[in-house]
C-alpha cells in the first residue's frame, strides 16, 4: 500500500469508539477490572519502583561513624555483606524474568480482549502461550545484548579517560569529543532499543496473535514492510509522541484534580487499581496501534469482521 494512503489520523476516532464500545457500552464494572487485569499484566515492568531507604548519618544521635568505623564495619561482615548482595541480585533477576513472562502473555491477553472485545483471561492466557513465550525469549536477548553492549562502551570509555588521566594528561578537546562520541553512540544504542520494543509491542505482536508465529518470524514480516513504509513508521513514531505528551498531560490534571477535590490521586498510584481507573487511555493506546495496522491490509486486522462501532 503506498505511503500516501497511510494516515495517522484517521485511526484516532475508531480508537476512541472502541475505547467507548467496551468500557461504556453498557458500563460493567466486573468488565472493568478483568480487562484491566491483562492491561496490567501487559504493562508489568515498565514503571519504576522508588525506595527511599535511610542511612544513619553522621550527624544523627548515636550514629556518628567515623570512617575507621565503616572500614572495621566492612572488614568484619564482607562475607555476610557479599552473601546478601548475591542473594538479592539473584531474586533481583528472578523477579525480573517473572515480570518480564507475565507481560509478555499478558500482551497477547490484552490484544485478545480490545480485538474481540471480551472480557477473558484464562482463554487467552492459554490460546497464546507459544507466542507469549517466544515473546519473552525475544524481549529477554534484546534486552540482554543491549545491557551488555552498553555495558562495555561505558566500561572502554571509564577505562580510556581513567588510563588518560592516570598518565598525567588533562582532558583535552581531542578526549572529550571522544567521551561525547561514545555518548551519542550510548544514546543512539537506547533510541534503536526502544524503536525495536515499540515496533514489536505495536505491530509484531498483532502479526504473531493473527498468524500464530514465533516472533522472529513476526519481525521478518514487519521488516518487509517496514523497509517499504520508512515514511509512514517514522510518522507514525512521532505522532506517538504526541500522542503520549497529550495523555500524559490529561493524567497529570486528572490526577492533581482528583488530589485537589476529593484526595483520590493516590488511587492512581495503587498497582492494577491504577490501571482500571485509567482502563480507557490503554485500550484507546492499544486499538489506535492497531487501527493504523489495518490500514496495510486485511491480512494485519485483528478486529472481528462483524463488530460494530456504535455510539
Amino acid at each position: 500500500m503506498p505511503e500516501h494512503s497511510i494516515s495517522v489520523i484517521d485511526p484516532l476516532s475508531p480508537a476512541i469508539q472502541r475505547a467507548k464500545l467496551m468500557l461504556f457500552s453498557p458500563f460493567d464494572l466486573g468488565k472493568w477490572f478483568v480487562i484491566g487485569f491483562c492491561a496490567w499484566l501487559a504493562q508489568l515492568g515498565q514503571g519504576g519502583f522508588n525506595f527511599n531507604v535511610g542511612f544513619p548519618s553522621p550527624g544523627s544521635q548515636g550514629s556518628a561513624w567515623s570512617r575507621g568505623d565503616i572500614q572495621q564495619f566492612l572488614h568484619n561482615e564482607m562475607p555476610v555483606i557479599i552473601l546478601v548482595g548475591l542473594i538479592a541480585l539473584v531474586v533481583g533477576i528472578a523477579i525480573m524474568l517473572v515480570v518480564l513472562w507475565l507481560s509478555s502473555r499478558g500482551r497477547f491477553m490484552f490484544l485478545h480482549c480490545v480485538a474481540l472485545n471480551r472480557a477473558e483471561v484464562k482463554a487467552p492466557w492459554h490460546t497464546y502461550r507459544r507466542q507469549g513465550n517466544s515473546l519473552f525469549c525475544f524481549r529477554l536477548v534484546v534486552g540482554l545484548v543491549f545491557f551488555f553492549a552498553a555495558l562495555l562502551l561505558g566500561g572502554i570509555i571509564a577505562l580510556s579517560v581513567g588510563l588518560f588521566c592516570a598518565a598525567g594528561f588533562h582532558l583535552n578537546a581531542a578526549a572529550i569529543a571522544a567521551i561525547i562520541l561514545g555518548g551519542l553512540i550510548l544514546l543512539c544504542g537506547v533510541i534503536a532499543c526502544l524503536l525495536i520494543l515499540k515496533f514489536t509491542q505495536d505491530f509484531v505482536v498483532p502479526i504473531m496473535y493473527l498468524h500464530g508465529c514465533r516472533c522472529v518470524d513476526g519481525w521478518r514480516e514487519f521488516g518487509s514492510l517496514l523497509k517499504s513504509n520508512k515514511g509512514a513508521f517514522a510518522l507514525y513514531i512521532l505522532f506517538q509522541v504526541v500522542i503520549g505528551m497529550a495523555l500524559g498531560a490529561l493524567v497529570f490534571v486528572l490526577v492533581l484534580s482528583s488530589c485537589c477535590c476529593c484526595g483520590l490521586g493516590i488511587v492512581f498510584l495503587i498497582p492494577y487499581i491504577g490501571t482500571v481507573a485509567l482502563l480507557p487511555m490503554f485500550v484507546f493506546v492499544r486499538s489506535y496501534s492497531v487501527y493504523y495496522f489495518c490500514q496495510f491490509g486485511l491480512r494485519y486486522d485483528v478486529f472481528e469482521p462483524q463488530v460494530e462501532l456504535t455510539g
